[in-house]
């Protein structure tokens, strides 16, 4: 297809911008060739008219459809062009966030200048074994490819990094390293990879600096070559580095810094350490402060110091150096401020005692006069003599400043020498990996010598890009077998020949610096003369002399010449370096040693080193005066050559290419300017890489993928079996032009274009599909609508017509009754009204009449109280007027008596002033007198009287006076009262008056009130009557309120459920993660107590060799210790050297948690010890005694020996019966037994004899064995009589004869008497014990009886039993028999070692036979049972056929089997005995060589648990602590010995799991305790343990049971881990719904080929191995379900952390693939009845993530829904899907960043971890709950198979 096809109507294209560099445009019309003009929109809705270049007419770039925008790989790309580059980085970077793109080989990183968690140990880890092309572009992905090739290829590796400073260069370089050091770790101890790391922030601070472009820019750059072991870990590591910024030394522009190491010191300058430095402020030092910044923002310098100095000591670099190097670097910077005065203009001096220049020679330890001087002077050498000539101010600063420069460079030399040697390893080094960090092309305004270094150092590496690309493209074709056509790519070797080559301008720069009078001006015309005009990449500047212009394959750059030559001079004076090196300062002579001697590995840099050498280099002899060739080398010289080892370096290993790229000059984070990238993209060779793809076949599909891809453009008869010759015929149709395409071997490749134009017809084909689709399910939806709205209206009709002739039949009834009820209504009306009427005049008629007689009775009443009113007020003025009348005659007559009394008076004084008037006064006196004579005595007499009633009254008085006083007093407090009250009453009488006024205010507000109620009432009634209404509707609200209160209270108690639930929850989260912190805590002991064990065999191994042949350890050893050590073990052949047991003090307690418990035990041991053998050697002494005095007592010796005969007769005397009675059973079962059965060579017989041989066998060991302990009884009975109790005759004879007097002789025949009797009581006791031994004996003999009828009962038992049972009853029986002569051996030989161990080993060998013969038996039984089965089938088949012919009288009476009586099972204890010595064998059998397949086949689960616990029972039921201790130690040893042998069997780690919980959990059911007693039987409860408390012992078991736990994890992470990826996301359970899309070149080269795909079905088969294994062992239900909780976890965390990394699975349809295959899981967990496992709740964020995929992601209640939806998500990890979201096909829309803010936007208030991965290794806690067995130990049988003869039930 042509291209100009392309540009049709709605095409879209690239256009030039000056601003945004390309824009994005639509075609308006289609494309005609010829047309000059194109019509185009903008995006923004402009149209544009577009004018085609007349010259080339080439047509704008188009651009690729919107499913391929946003691809890791820029190959993948159907257009291959810089627009096309620049929009998917645009859309990376901005849209997704994405830093990192595949361009081809190269990996593309973008500064985000942001922190991004993407770079933690789980992504690394993440990444660790993937292909390249499988997981997103990463920097790990890159090194991981490194790593892999290297140990695939066995080929050294090199990461070149490169780009513009504070494109982000150093800190991928850092990345890379930190992935080899995390991914490989260390060979040794040593800790390599920390010394690679720790070397990073040393070379930063002492070579990186903040720049205008960047806060941390390298000014050097660097080669690491990381070293390998074959093994291929990390070693050791080398560092070589190029063309160090000197001038940054001396100055620094505008904003920028020098090194970070100045500021660190000055930071740190107050340290105490630091005082001797006399340092300040970096503002006081010129070298520090030239900048004016010197602090970065969030950097503190002395932070950075403390860890420049770890880092240091890391390295190996001490103290004392660092203080030197800082001593060095202080002396720097005080030498920066030593200033100069002019004497005049060729001359000048230093002030006398300068002070910085005195610190500096003091810290150089110089003479201040010698460096004072030739700061000031310098020497010219001539052909005849020397001279010293002064040297102006200028010069001298000049050489100040080079002399800074010249130190600084030899410590930073120094410092690289030291590194190196601390990375430097002694082991071989088997392979390496590079990593070059190196700067990029670099153009600036003013372009000087550094730049033209960089730039030429650049051109040699884009060279070198360009041949492995190239040769990478020709390979691709070559392997396809696809014919290869050259390909035309820019060669930039001329411009390195215009550098390099001979009279090039390194060559005429160095020689214009060896001519005497060369400058940068004559250098410049020598160029012009040689290059211009002549050279096409050379041009002259027209406005200057003094510069050049170079056409470098990124850009034309203009360089002056000004400071060339001095530059690449780099001179230092000789006498201020011979002042230096004479210094008393050790280390600053070390720094110039490279002067005279070529020692240090990178001396011949740019700044004065050589590259790194693999061998020393013999350092020269110098004669006094002459210097080295090698000392004349310029800057250039030494550049270009150490450039040249660079390059054979790199084309010696396999490259790998990262491009950093700087988004922006301003730091912002994700800000990308467009014009900046393109710069960028074309100096690093990206757009070269894309031309060289775009010109070939830069699109590549495999045919598989074309074929899935595009199936949906083949017919049904197109496609063929053949899927590369169904796409051969396929593509002829499609396209062509048979050039556009090329068939490959693997692959079709595709030019470019090409894939656009396939995925236009599949997306118009798949477009008209869905328009078919469309219109079929429209037309079948309308259809059905249609067809529901008709059945619906003919419903509807139906019941609206029903309804009316229901409504008019029912108007009929209401008319007709209304007439009925109209009738009676008019009637009852009518005569409701004439009743109304008739009643409404009776009462009128009766009121009208009452009116008129009340009338007429008012008016009657009213004229006779007129007239009595009339006659009161006639009255009433009659008496008026009398009044009147009677009231002024009064007043008349008063008026007049007045006036006469007046003139009487005046008579009556004018008589009484005369004698005649007193005389008629007295003419009455007499008689008056005598009167009042009289009326003295009657008043003397009433005087008497009153005198006697005085007396009374005085003492009525008195009392009535002592009454009035007191009733005085109370008037007086009344009296107060009163005045209280009357004040008071004044108070409430000035109220009440306040009152009053109150009142009449109150009573005129009343009024107002009155006024005012009166309208309030008017207006209350009617908010009354609207209250009312609004009363019914406040009643509905209120209903309606109680209704949301009813449920906001079911709300507010389900939200506290769901809060208690929550913390419950969290709770049980903090258990949880106390139980993973202890059990990490574990898992780690366990690591290092397995590191110390192999560490200790490594020593062991080294140290002593062991020799052939056994090793006896001492008889007295320790029982203690073989607690914590493993015990030789016994073997079959002597030959086989036994393992040399080490001290015990060597051994590691295993037991940590008994320790100090059994220690303090051994002491309380070994004082009983001390105290049982002092009592011993008491009981020895009395023996001897009692011995001595037997001697003399032979009489009472032999009335003994005669006892015990006696007693051996009779016991001879029963055996003798017990014989008869046995030939007497012989004889009747002979007799009573059927012909057939008991016939002598019928196998029955034979048993039956076997048996009864071994009977009588039996019973004569008894026999023996009763004898020997008759006689070991005899003599403990001898041995324990007391020494009071022994008398002798002799004795007292010669005590009598020595008796002289009677009274003696009294005294000694009572005590004689005393004797007599103390002798009878003896005699009397031993009698006793005599008759008690007799019963006894006879309690054994009837035992014995008893056995032997149980035998009997055996045998005829054993008779009735199958073939097979009776051989397993008969080795059974055999086994116990040889137990029996064990014991009686043991016992006959234990004075004898020698016979006794031969007799062992003849038993061994015997029981191994034994076994032999018994596997060999079961294996025959197998058979003979599969045949059986077989043949039974066959007979019963044949039997039903016969059955039909056969009449009942042919049917013949068959033999009827005798029926088995149930015997009776001996009382077992539940409980196995064992020797100690058999102990080793015991846990050899049972736990070291037992195979868990066939014990988990063949046994019941946790046989090996319950066996060990019933010999732990025995040992209790011994109280035999040591025993117990030994086996519980040996079996725990053992365990964890089998786990670490066969550790990644997943059988073994289940096996032993399941058996060490069963074995805890029978410790916990037979402790005693009352909690776990509660659930078992009373017989179980009789097996309790007795005497020791195992609570330790279970806490070391479950310990041990959660080490076995996770190593079942481990294992089973490893089983499933390669299966979950291919299986969950990348095999199409579902066919056809995901489409591939075009691939890149990285998907193409994977680093390893495909060894299997897995599916889910392999998933789903490895989990039913798993759960059908741990259920055959038994394991507890409560454990599986963990163990499949913690399998789904795993599942669910590793595909969810490979979709957080991989673009391409992001998807639609990829969503819908993961939710079937989860539903398939589901489906599992239902079918094994484990939903309640909580395993399906692991795999919530998985099924989250799946539906966030398949959710619509628009609007923002998609947001919400979002948000609601995907709480098991972090946030991070829901922006990471939405970033990485990519349709596959074009209906599918991405996702806008709006949307994604908006969802940031919502969940910014979540409190989640910030960590993006799942961690794939977390193990969930374990618990084991408890679970007791139904089981009764008693019942327990063992098998023969274990090989466990030598235990013998109890």
């Amino acid at each position: 297809m042509a291209a100009s096809e392309l540009y049709t109507k709605f095409a879209r294209v690239w256009i030039p911008d000056p601003e945004e560099v390309w824009k994005s445009a639509e075609l308006l019309k289609d494309y005609k060739p010829g047309d000059k003009v194109l019509q185009l929109r903008l995006e923004g809705g402009k149209d544009l008219e577009y004018r085609l270049d007349p010259n080339t007419k080439e047509l704008p770039h188009l651009r690729n459809p919107d499913i391929l925008v946003g691809e890791n790989d820029l190959t993948a790309l159907s257009y291959l062009h810089e627009p096309a580059v620049l929009h998917n980085l645009r859309v990376r970077f901005i849209d997704s966030k994405l830093i990192y793109t595949y361009c081809g080989i190269v990996l593309v990183a973008i500064n985000p200048y942001e922190q991004l968690p993407i770079y933690g140990e789980d992504i690394i880890n993440a990444y660790s074994g993937q292909n390249m092309g499988d997981m997103d572009p990463h920097i790990f992905a890159v090194a991981e490819e490194a790593y892999k090739q290297m140990a695939r290829d066995e080929r050294n590796q090199s990461i070149i990094v490169s780009g513009e400073s504070g494109a982000g260069k150093t800190v991928s370089a850092k990345y890379a390293m930190r992935y080899f050091a995390t991914v490989s770790g260390s060979a040794s101890e040593a800790n390599v990879e920390e010394k690679v790391l720790a070397s990073n922030p040393i070379m930063e601070s002492i070579g990186n600096a903040k720049t205008t472009r960047n806060d941390n820019s390298s000014r050097f750059g660097k080669y690491i070559e990381i070293g390998f072991d074959k093994r291929y870990r990390i070693i050791g590591a080398n560092m070589r580095t190029y063309l160090l910024e000197k001038s940054r030394v001396v100055f620094q522009a505008e904003e920028e810094r020098n090194y970070h190491i100045f500021y660190q010191l000055c930071a740190s300058a107050k340290l105490p350490e630091f005082k001797m430095l006399r340092l300040g402020n970096a503002d006081y030092f010129l070298y520090t402060k030239q900048g004016g910044s010197p602090v970065i923002d969030g950097i503190d310098d002395a932070k950075e110091m403390v860890h420049t100095r770890q880092a240091c000591t890391l390295l190996g670099i001490n103290e004392s150096y660092q203080m030197g190097i800082f001593r060095i670097l202080a002396g720097i910077l005080h030498l920066g401020n030593v200033g100069f005065t002019s004497r005049d203009s060729d001359s000048c001096s230093i002030a006398p005692k300068h002070e910085p220049l005195i610190i500096f020679c003091d810290l150089m330890g110089v003479e201040y006069e010698e460096m004072c001087h030739w700061l000031c002077h310098r020497k010219l050498a001539t052909a005849t003599e020397t001279y010293i000539k002064p040297i102006p101010k200028f010069q001298a600063t000049n050489a100040r400043d080079a002399l800074a420069k010249h130190i600084y460079a030899k410590l930073f030399n120094w410092i690289v020498d030291h590194v190196n040697q601390a990375l430097h390893s002694a082991v071989k080094q088997h392979s390496f990996i590079g990593v070059l960090d190196i700067y990029g092309f670099e153009t600036f305004e003013i372009n000087s010598f550094e730049q033209f270094c960089i730039n030429y150092a650049n051109e040699k590496l884009q060279q070198q890009f360009n041949m492995h690309v190239f040769k990478l493209e020709q390979e691709e074709y070559m392997k396809e077998q696809i014919p290869w056509t050259l390909i035309d790519f820019y060669d930039n070797q001329p411009c390195i020949n215009l550098i390099e080559a001979k009279l090039g301008i390194l060559d005429l720069l160095d020689e214009e610096c060896k001519m005497p009078k060369g400058s940068d001006d004559t250098w410049a015309q020598k160029l012009y003369n040689t290059h211009l005009n002549k050279c096409a990449l050379f041009e002259k500047p027209r406005l200057s002399n003094k510069a050049f212009i170079i056409q470098h394959f990124a850009d034309k750059v203009e360089y002056q010449c000004e400071g060339f030559l001095e530059k690449n001079k780099d001179t230092v004076f000789e006498e201020q370096i011979k002042v230096l090196k004479s210094s008393k300062f050790k280390m600053l002579p070390e720094l110039f040693q490279d002067d005279e001697k070529a020692l240090s590995p990178s001396s011949a840099t740019p700044s004065g080193r050589t590259p790194l050498s693999r061998t020393p280099i013999k350092p020269i002899k110098v004669r006094p005066g002459q210097t080295t060739k090698e000392h004349k080398k310029t800057v250039g010289h030494q550049f270009r050559n150490s450039l040249h080892l660079l390059m054979e370096t790199l084309n010696a290993t396999t490259p790998h290419y990262v491009r950093c790229i700087k988004p922006n000059d301003f730091k912002f984070p994700f800000t990308f300017d467009e014009k900046r990238a393109v710069q960028q993209l074309r100096a690093c060779g990206v757009l070269e890489t894309i031309r060289i793809s775009a010109a070939g076949f830069p699109s590549r599909w495999t045919y598989q993928e074309f074929f899935s891809r595009y199936r949906v453009l083949m017919k049904q008869k197109d496609v063929l079996s053949d899927r590369k010759q169904t796409c051969k015929n396929v593509l002829e149709k499609l396209i062509l032009d048979n050039d556009k395409y090329q068939f490959g071997k693997n692959k079709i490749f595709f030019r470019a274009g090409q894939v656009a134009y396939l995925e236009k017809i599949r997306a118009d084909k798949l477009r008209a599909a869905c328009i078919r689709i469309q219109k079929t399910i429209r037309g079948w939806l309308l259809r059905k609508k249609y067809l529901r709205m008709r059945k619906a209206a003919i419903t509807v009709q139906r019941y609206v017509r029903g309804y009316q002739a229901r409504c008019y039949a029912k108007f009929l009834r209401r008319t007709n009754a209304a007439t009925i009820i109209q009738k009676y209504w008019r009637m009852y009306v009518v005569q409701k009204k004439y009743r109304l009427k008739r009643a409404a005049t009776i009462i009128l008629q009766s009121y009208l009449r009452g009116y008129m007689a009340r009338n007429r009775y008012r008016k009657i009443l009213r004229e006779h109280k007129a007239i009595i009113i009339q006659k009161q007020v006639r009255g009433w003025l009659a008496r008026l007027r009398y009044k009147r009348c009677l009231k002024a005659i009064v007043y008349l007559q008063c008026c007049f008596r007045r006036m006469m009394a007046k003139r009487e008076l005046k008579k009556l004084k004018i008589e009484a002033r005369s004698v005649e008037r007193y005389k008629k006064l007295h003419i009455g006196m007499e008689n008056k007198i005598m009167q009042l004579q009289r009326k003295v005595d009657e008043q003397n007499k009433e005087y008497k009287c009153l005198l006697e009633k005085l007396t009374t009254l005085e003492g009525v008085y008195a009392s009535e006076t002592e009454k009035l006083r007191s009733d005085l007093g109370r008037l007086q407090l009344s009296e107060e009262e009163a005045k209280i009250a009357t004040s008071r009453v004044l108070s409430l009488q000035d109220e009440i008056a306040k009152l009053r006024k109150d009142l009449e205010r109150t009573q005129s507000e009343k009024k107002t009130i009155e006024e005012w109620a009166d309208k309030y009432k008017k207006e209350t009634e009617q908010l009354v009557s609207n209250l009312k209404e609004e009363n019914t509707l406040l009643k509905k609200e209120k209903e309606t309120l109680n209704h949301l209160i009813s449920e906001q209270a079911k709300e507010i108690t389900e939200t506290m459920e769901k809060k208690l639930i929550e913390e419950t929850k969290q709770l049980e989260l903090d258990l949880n993660d106390e139980r993973l912190r202890y059990q990490n805590l574990l898992n780690e002991f366990s690591r290092l107590e397995e590191r110390y064990d192999d560490l200790k065999e490594e020593m062991t191994i080294m140290v002593h060799v062991p020799k052939p042949g056994h090793r006896r350890t001492d008889s007295t050893h320790s029982s203690n210790e073989s607690e914590y050590t493993f015990s030789s073990e016994i073997t079959e052949t002597e030959d086989i050297p036994l393992r040399m047991e080490e001290p015990s003090e060597k051994k590691a307690p295993l037991d940590m948690s008994l320790f100090l418990k059994l220690q303090k035990r051994v002491t309380e041991l070994e004082q009983e010890k001390q105290a049982m053998q002092d009592e011993l050697d008491r009981k020895e002494e009395q023996v001897l005694r009692s011995k001595a005095k037997e001697e003399e007592r032979p009489q009472i010796r032999g009335a003994e020996l005669e006892y015990e005969s006696l007693k051996r007769q009779e016991l001879e005397s029963e055996n003798k019966k017990l014989k008869n009675e046995l030939n007497e059973l012989r004889k009747a079962l002979s007799e009573k037994g059927a012909p057939e059965v008991t016939a002598p060579g019928a196998p029955a017989y034979r048993v039956l004899m076997e048996q009864l041989t071994s009977v009588s066998e039996e019973l004569d060991v008894r026999k023996e064995e009763v004898l020997i302990l008759r006689s070991q009884l005899v003599s403990q009975k001898e041995a324990i009589q007391p020494k009071n109790t022994m008398t002798d005759s002799t004795i007292l004879l010669e005590d009598v004869q020595k008796m002289k007097d009677k009274g003696e002789i009294a005294q000694a025949y009572i005590g004689l008497k005393e004797t007599n009797r103390l002798l009878e009581s003896q005699l009397q006791s031993q009698k006793k014990s005599h008759e008690n031994e007799t019963e006894a004996l006879r309690g054994e003999i009837q035992s014995l009886k008893e056995e032997n009828n149980r035998q009997q009962q055996l045998l005829a038992q054993n008779l009735q039993l199958p073939p097979e049972a009776r051989i397993e009853a008969s080795l059974q029986h055999e086994i116990t028999r040889l137990t029996n002569e064990n014991l009686y051996f043991e016992e006959l030989y234990a004075d004898d070692p020698q016979h006794y161990q031969s007799y062992r080993i003849s038993l061994y060998k015997r029981m191994i036979d034994l076994m032999e013969q018994l596997e060999k038996q079961d294996k025959t039984v197998r058979k003979l049972k599969k045949q059986l089965k077989v043949f039974a089938k066959k007979i019963g088949e044949l039997e039903v056929g016969q059955m039909e012919n056969i009449s009942p009288g042919q049917i013949i009476d068959e033999p009827i089997r005798p029926v088995n009586i149930p015997r009776k099972e001996k009382d077992f204890q539940g409980m196995l005995e064992y020797k100690k010595d058999d102990e080793q064998k015991l846990v050899k059998n049972l736990i070291l060589d037992l195979k868990p397949r066939g014990v988990a086949v063949n046994l019941i689960p946790g046989l090996p648990a319950y066996i060990l616990f019933m010999c732990v029972r025995h040992a209790d039921y011994l109280n035999d602590d040591q025993k117990v201790r030994s086996l519980l130690t040996s079996t725990i040893n053992s365990i964890k010995k089998v786990l670490k042998k066969r550790g990644d069997d997943f059988e073994t780690v289940s096996f032993w799991l399941s058996n060490t919980c069963r074995f805890l959990h029978c410790l916990k059911q037979y402790s005693g305790e009352e909690g776990f007693m509660k659930h078992n039987t009373p017989r179980q409860n009789e097996h309790c343990l007795t005497n020791f408390d195992l609570a330790e012992y279970r806490q070391v078991l479950s310990d041990l049971a959660i080490q076995i736990y996770q190593q079942l994890v481990r294992v089973l992470e490893n089983i499933l881990q390669p299966m979950i990826v291919s299986g969950m996301l990348e095999h199409e359970t579902i066919q056809g719904v995901s489409g591939v899309k075009p691939t890149g070149l990285r998907k193409r080269t994977s680093s390893i080929a495909d060894e299997g795909t897995y599916t889910l079905d392999s998933i789903l088969r490895q989990l039913n191995s798993f759960h059908s294994v741990m259920c055959q062992h038994g394991m507890d239900p409560e454990l599986i379900k963990q163990v499949v909780k913690q399998m789904f976890y795993i599942v669910g965390a590793i595909t969810l952390n490979n979709l957080l990394l991989r673009k391409d699975m992001c998807s639609w349809s990829k969503g819908m693939q993961i939710r079937y295959n989860v539903s398939q899981l589901e489906e599992w967990l239902r079918d094994k009845n484990l939903m309640n496992s909580g395993a399906k709740e692991t795999l919530e964020p998985l099924i989250q993530a799946a539906q966030l995929l398949q959710v619509k992601k628009k609007t923002d209640e998609d947001a919400e829904a979002i948000c609601s939806m995907c709480n098991a998500l972090t946030t991070a990890q829901i922006v990471k899907v939405l970033n990485l979201y990519t349709p596959v096909n074009e209906f599918e829309e991405r996702v806008s960043v709006s949307f994604i803010r908006t969802i940031q936007m919502r969940l910014r208030d979540r409190k989640d971890s910030p960590q993006l991965l799942m961690d794939a290794k977390h193990i969930f806690p374990v618990t084991f709950p408890f679970n007791p067995s139904s089981l009764a130990l008693e019942t327990i049988q063992i098998p023969t198979s274990l090989g466990l003869g030598f235990i013998a039930r109890v």
